[in-house]
This record gives structure tokens, sequence and C-alpha cells, in this order.
């Protein structure tokens, strides 16, 4: 028989008495201390009451009131000390651990400054309660003061005090406290020093944490582990991966945490392989080490390897948890796959974990990066204590789905909620600043960074200033902004000023950001398409071929362009005349159809964009079949009817006529149409696009 079972009969069997032994009091308070059953003590004090039975002595009440703290029994500690007719110094101890474990700081500061009685146990207990509850501040405060008043510094003490050091990375306290543990000659002790080695780590003092970890006299395995954690906090996975080997040759046997830490200092180096293998060795896979995979997956790109391992995940005991279930819908979100992301939005709901910040804030950001910003924002709207990151996800949602105004509108309603914008928020605000052509609120929001939050403009910032003017017809302004910024400019500058100079025909700067790429990135193909095809649309046709002998000449090879549509969670991918379609001639007579269709309500492809010398026939057979409108033949075929947008995802952006001819459709057959190119989203409704052509 079980002892609690026995224990609960030994209960019932004293409510049968007439008259009970004070004896047996003893013993059932005993058996209550040896199985931390809060519920029998319960019912054991409530026997007593009944019969007016007081103890002589603190004894039984003060093991109830232990039972009850080491239970997180607040109310029922709290009312058994009320009633107490004598207290000692245990009695307070116990209430002390009370309010440690679940009590907030205050009380317990409280109850520590009006007991009339104090011994090292209570200031230990303190300064572990208040560490515990992140007042690491009063923790250093009260071990002052017991340090002060005399009583012994313990093993147990120094660990909770350096415990709340690492809270706050007060390093310089930390070595004082270190000072003091070697004057007492605990410098060796084994829970100490693995604390210490912790303290240096979280602080930065890698070093100074290896030094300790080598002269430990007694390591175990929490010892290999803080060192291992350690190396990767402060960014040095490899030698994460050297101590994990190291470990295994001096005979220690890894636990789930250093396996998970493990897999997470593989991940970071790229060796996905050696991750896989060393998970697939693990034989009882917890939570941590499950979603440490995932994640892994997600950050090396390999987000369909990610849902595979959560769909496997499910099929075990092991219970996703909301850092799991966040991590699986940032992949969802990755991939801009909706079927996916409704999925596991389903789970999430199942599993009750869609309530959380963590949670809601990811799928959030799933829906608005699969063009459905609507269910964005209801989720949005559940979310009860919005992060900053919450907020900064429905801004940028809003802002990569053409709903600008409601982005800019979202903004304020932050600020006036007390939320602090940071480096992001003003990235989706002025994004949607950008896309608007809003040049004097934009430069107002820009200015607002530095003089009102402190925030420094980077590159990401002064790229949607030199988009919101270039797109304004700006470009002299653009090149102005360019020259006046703090620090050199990157890539990603001269890229957007090459972007703009091509909106707007201006090949004269567009050549000058185009050689300032040429000489940051030499082997990027991109400056060299984008200036060849400005060439290209003013029939500059010598300088085009010029570009392409430089390209072949120094080997730099340009990406493949394709477009891809998701069709009930299978991806069907498609390049420019794609002809490797397993339907590839329904498709093109589907797409022949539609061009067919449009045609006669006055459609005509701009031959224009053709950028190769070439024949109008050429042209128009090139024009016809590129790879979105591939796409949406296909979606359009298997999606003949029903209200759901036509969703297709394209690596570039999208051409001018492929633009056109997707509001056309989206117009003439009446189906909206969702496209996701490399810039932002186009939601084509009734002839119109969602980016007012500005993209």
């Amino acid at each position: 028989m079980h002892p609690k079972f026995k224990l609960r009969e030994a209960v019932d069997s004293l409510y049968r008495l007439t008259h009970v032994n004070p004896e047996a009091y003893t013993r059932l308070v005993l058996d209550c201390v040896r199985l931390s059953d809060a519920h029998e003590a319960k019912r054991l004090q409530s026997h007593m009451e009944q019969h007016l039975y007081e103890p002589t002595t603190t004894f039984i009440h003060n093991r109830l009131l232990h039972v009850y703290a080491n239970s997180g029994k607040l109310s029922d500690a709290q009312n058994l000390f009320d009633k107490m007719p004598q207290r000692d110094i245990f009695t307070y101890n116990a209430m002390l651990k009370a309010y440690s474990k679940t009590g907030s700081a205050d009380d317990l500061q409280g109850l520590f400054r009006s007991i009339p009685c104090r011994d090292s146990v209570s200031y230990n207990t303190v300064i572990a309660g208040l560490a515990a509850k992140g007042r690491a501040r009063e923790a250093l405060e009260v071990f002052v003061k017991m340090q002060k008043e005399g009583f012994e510094v313990t093993a147990y003490t120094f660990v909770s005090v350096l415990n709340a050091c690492s809270r706050v990375l007060d390093l310089w306290s930390g070595k004082q406290v270190h000072g003091k543990i070697v004057a007492c000659g605990l410098m060796f002790d084994g829970f100490v020093c693995n604390v210490l080695t912790d303290l240096y780590a979280k602080c930065g003092e890698i070093d100074a944490a290896r030094w300790l970890f080598d002269r430990m006299r007694d390591k175990n395995v929490v010892s290999w582990n803080l060192m291992i954690s350690g190396y990767m906090k402060n960014g040095v996975p490899e030698k994460s991966i050297e101590l994990f080997c190291e470990m295994k040759v001096c005979g220690f046997k890894p636990d789930v945490v250093t396996v998970s830490n493990v897999l997470g200092a593989l991940f970071q180096t790229g060796r996905i392989d050696e991750a896989q293998k060393l998970f697939a060795e693990i034989e009882k896979k917890d939570a941590i080490s499950w979603t440490t995979m995932i994640v892994g997956h997600v950050q090396n790109g390999k987000e369909e390897v990610a849902l595979m391992l959560f769909n496997d995940m499910l099929m075990t005991d092991i219970k996703p948890d909301k850092f799991t279930v966040s991590s699986v819908v940032s992949s969802c979100a990755r991939l801009a796959s909706l079927f996916y992301g409704q999925a596991v939005h389903g789970k999430a709901i199942h599993m009750g974990v869609e309530d959380d910040t963590l949670v809601s804030t990811a799928l959030v950001d799933m829906y608005s990066k699969c063009g459905e910003p609507t269910e964005a924002r209801k989720i949005f709207n559940t979310i009860h204590s919005k992060s900053t990151v919450s907020w900064n996800s429905m801004i940028l949602g809003y802002a990569q789905n053409g709903k600008d105004l409601e982005a800019l509108g979202l903004y304020e309603e932050m600020l006036n909620s007390s939320v602090k914008p940071d480096s992001i928020t003003f990235v989706g605000v002025l994004s949607a600043c950008m896309h608007e052509g809003l040049i004097e609120r934009g430069e107002q929001y820009f200015d607002s960074m530095t003089k009102q939050y402190g925030i420094i403009p980077t590159s990401d910032h002064y790229a949607c200033l030199i988009n919101l003017f270039g797109r304004s017809g700006c470009v002299e302004k653009a090149v102005e902004t360019i020259k006046d910024m703090p620090y050199k400019p990157n890539g990603l500058i001269w890229s957007t000023l090459l972007s703009v100079c091509k909106l707007n025909g201006d090949i004269k700067h567009g050549e000058f950001a185009a050689k300032q790429l040429f000489e940051l990135e030499p082997y990027n193909a991109e400056p060299y398409i984008t200036l060849s095809n400005m060439y290209a649309a003013n029939g500059r046709w010598k300088d085009v071929a010029a570009m392409r002998s430089i390209m072949n000449s120094s080997k730099i090879k340009k990406f493949a362009a394709f477009s891809w549509v998701e069709i009930d969670g299978k991806v069907h991918k498609f390049v420019s005349e794609d002809r490797n379609h397993p339907e590839s001639e329904a498709i093109y007579l589907e797409l022949n159809r539609i061009v067919r269709k449009l045609l006669k309500s006055g459609f005509t492809p701009n031959k224009n964009l053709v950028l190769h010398d070439v024949g109008d026939n050429e042209k128009l057979q090139s024009i016809c079949y590129h790879s979105e409108k591939l796409a949406l033949a296909y979606g359009l075929m298997r999606k003949p009817e029903g209200r759901q947008p036509v969703r297709i995802l394209k690596n570039i952006r999208v051409c001018g006529d492929c633009h056109l001819f997707m509001k056309l459709v989206s117009r003439i057959i009446g189906r909206t149409i969702v496209l996701r190119d490399s810039n932002r989203f186009h939601h084509f409704v009734g002839g119109s696009c969602s980016c007012k052509d500005l993209w």
C-alpha cells in the first residue's frame, strides 16, 4: 500500500475515535512532514481544532507550518500562524519560508523586520527568497546586515548572495563576496564554486570562469553544464563543443541540460548533421531538447525540417510548451505557409497556450507574413499584456500588407499605452510613411528617434528615409541624406539608392550607386542586373552588353527568379517559361485562356520590360510566361471556385507587367490575389493593389 494512502487511512480512523492520545497527533504530524502531504496535514489540524486540542509546545504546530511552507500553501500557513498561542524562532523561520516560496517580496521583508528573534536560518531564508523574486539589491543589503549582526555566514548564504549578484549582473558586488568566500575558507566548496563560475560567465568574464572551473576539486555534471552554457552565452560555441568532448573523456555522463546546450552550440556553428546525430542518441528526450532542435533548424533556414520535428514530437509523450509552439509558428511565418500556420494555431488552442504573450505575438507575426493582417489584428487584440515585440509585430504586419495608415495609427496607440518604441518599431513606422509618401511625417518620426527616445538610427532607418525621398521623386534629397550620414554607407544604403534611381529613371545617380556596390560587393549580381535593366529600358543595348560581359568575365552569376504557390499544404515552384511541372500542359492552357480574356478587355503586355534585344514575338512570349503568372494559373486551375485568395510568393520584386496583369485578373475574374515579393505584400482586389502601385 502506498505510504500516502496509509496516511490518509490513519487520519480517517482518527475521525472515528472519540478520544485521541496526543502521541497519535505527534506521530501523524511527523508522517505528514515525511511525505510532504499538506492535504492530510490540514485535515489533522482541523481535527485538533474540533477537539479543542492545544499542544503544550510549539513542536506540532511548527511541523505543520513547515509542511504548508514546503508545499507552497501560504494561506494555510498564515491561518495556523495567526492562531498559534505561542511562537518561537522555528515558527518564524517556517513562515519566512512560506513567504519566500509563494508570498510577495514586500510581505517577506515585512515579516522579517517584525519578528522578535532571528538566527542565521532566518537571514538565509530571506536572502534566498529575495534573490529568487528578483530583488537582488535588497538581498545584498540583508547579507550585509547579517554580517554586521555577527551571524555565521555559511556556504548556503554565499550561494544565495551570488545568485542575487548573477540576476542583476553585479560583478563588482560578486567580487566582494568572492573575497569573503576566500577569507572564510569556502573557496573549494562545490556549490559555491559552481555559482561563482556561473556569475563570472554571465558577467562576460569567461576566462575568469574557466580559471575557477579548472581549479575545482570535485567537478560534477552541474559544473560542466555551467561552463558549457557560459561559453554559449559569451558567443564562443566552439569552446562549448570542445568542453563537451573533454567532459566525456573525463568519464562524466551528460544529462539533458548538457545535451541541449551542446545542440545549441552545434546549430550556432552550422553543424546540423552532428546536432541531428547527437539528438538521435538521447535516450529520454525532454521538451527542452526537442525545442532546441526545432529552434536550431529554424535559425539555419531549415523550416520544413522544424515542422517535421514538431510533428514527431507530437507523436511522443512530451508535451510542447509555449517556447516550442512559438518557434514552430515562427517556422510557418518564415515559410509564409498559411496552411501549416493555421494547423499549428489549432494545436496551440488545443494545448491551451494560445493566450501566452510569446505564442500570441508569434501568431500575429505569422498571419502578417502570410498576408492576413485582419487575422493578425484579431489575435493582437486578445493579448492582455502587450510587449514592445507584440506592438512591433502588428505595426510591421500592417506596413508589409499595405495598411500603412493603420500602422501609423497603431503606433500612436502604442505611445498612448505608455509602451516605449524601440529601433524595430521605427522600421515599421518609417516603412509605412515610405509607402504612403508622407515625407514630412517620416522626417518627424526619424528625428524623434534620437531626440525623444535616444535611439541611434541604423542603416535600416536610413534606407527607409532614402526610399521615402526617392519614391516621392526627391532623388537629390536622398543623395544628400546619404552624404549626411554619421557613418560610412553600406551595401543596403547604396542598393536602396540604386532602386529608387531605377524607379525614377535616374541613370546618373544610378551609375554612381552601382559603382559603390561594385566595390563593396564585387560578386553580387544585383547591381549589375539593375543597372543593365536601366540601360535596357532606355534602349542602351551596348551598355547592356558591356554589363553582361563584365559579369561573364568576373564569373558573377545571376540568381534564379522563381515563384511558388501552396495548394493543400504542398508547395509548387515555378521559374519563367517553366515546363517541368507534371501538369505543365494544363497550366499553359489555363494561362493562355486568362491572357486572351485580358487582351479582349484591352490589356497590352508591356514588351519594353523585356530586357533583351530580341523580336516582338519573343518578347511577348517571354513576358507572358513569367513565374508568378504560371503560379497564378496553377492556383486558379486547382482552386477555380472559392472565396479564399490565391496566394503567390516570389523571391524577387514583381515586374511592372506582372503587377498590372494581377490587377486586371483580380478585376475581370473577380478573385483576390495575394502576392508577396522580396519587398512587400501586394493585395490585388477588384483591379487595385494595396501598394498603390508603389513598390
